[in-house]
């Protein structure tokens, strides 16, 4: 029996939630699928190459010597499923980046987005956003997690910008977390919960809406002033 003196938390449902499939999250501006290395290298190495600082915050890996090394990597990759590795591609059938949801715990309902690849083809685009809009709806709507979690290096300005913006919640750092590169690193970690994200989808919604777009394509409402972001 509970001690009725001591306070615990609300009861919630105990019910696992899913794992990660292969399923295609369409959107307005690309779509996010499974990762089939096979047919993603190709495009992933040619916007990739010669772009060094998009492997800065990788921890284990990255930057490649060249395509086959590369190649063979993203191979590897494709065999996990923690991380669970997905490609975003444009309406033309481009590759130009990868994401993952990882540290999967179906039973306590809780997953993180992480190893996230943006090609500078991709960052500050609108098919960037739409990406993290189509794996929290599904994270959330088909799967059934109840918490989805970010985290980066604390010294990542631009990923922590980023997840403020996306409507995640600033937690704290973890000090002396990880050696990453044979450098510290401590972890800023960020949280979206389940009874958050109808607010968000509603702000991502509204910042994807093509009225919210002039007529050369730049932004009239920010997403980052929807969600509220903070310094």
């Amino acid at each position: 029996m509970t001690d009725a003196t001591r306070p615990v938390g609300p009861p919630v449902d105990p019910t696992p939630a899913r794992c990660p499939g292969a399923e295609r999250l369409v959107g307005r501006f690309g779509s996010v699928s499974r990762l089939d290395a096979a047919r993603d290298a190709v495009d992933l190495w040619q916007t990739l190459r010669d772009h060094d600082e998009v492997w800065t915050y990788m921890s284990p890996y990255g930057p490649f010597a060249n395509e086959g090394a590369f190649s063979a990597w993203l191979a590897e990759r494709e065999t996990l499923n923690d991380p669970y590795y997905y490609s975003v591609r444009d309406t033309d059938g481009r590759t130009l980046g990868l994401a993952t949801l990882m540290e999967i715990r179906a039973a306590m309902r809780v997953i993180e987005v992480g190893h996230i690849v943006y090609s500078p083809a991709l960052q500050r685009t609108p098919l960037g956003t739409e990406t993290q809009y189509l794996l929290a709806r599904y994270v959330f709507e088909t799967l059934g997690y109840r918490r989805y979690e970010w985290k980066c290096d604390s010294l990542n300005a631009r990923s922590r910008r980023a997840a403020l913006r996306y409507g995640f919640v600033f937690e704290g750092i973890l000090r002396q977390h990880m050696i990453a590169k044979n450098r510290n690193r401590d972890t800023a970690y960020f949280s979206m919960l389940d009874s958050e994200w109808p607010a968000r989808k509603r702000n991502f919604e509204r910042w994807l809406a093509p009225e919210n777009f002039d007529d050369d394509g730049r932004q009239k409402l920010s997403l980052a002033a929807l969600n509220g972001q903070r310094a």
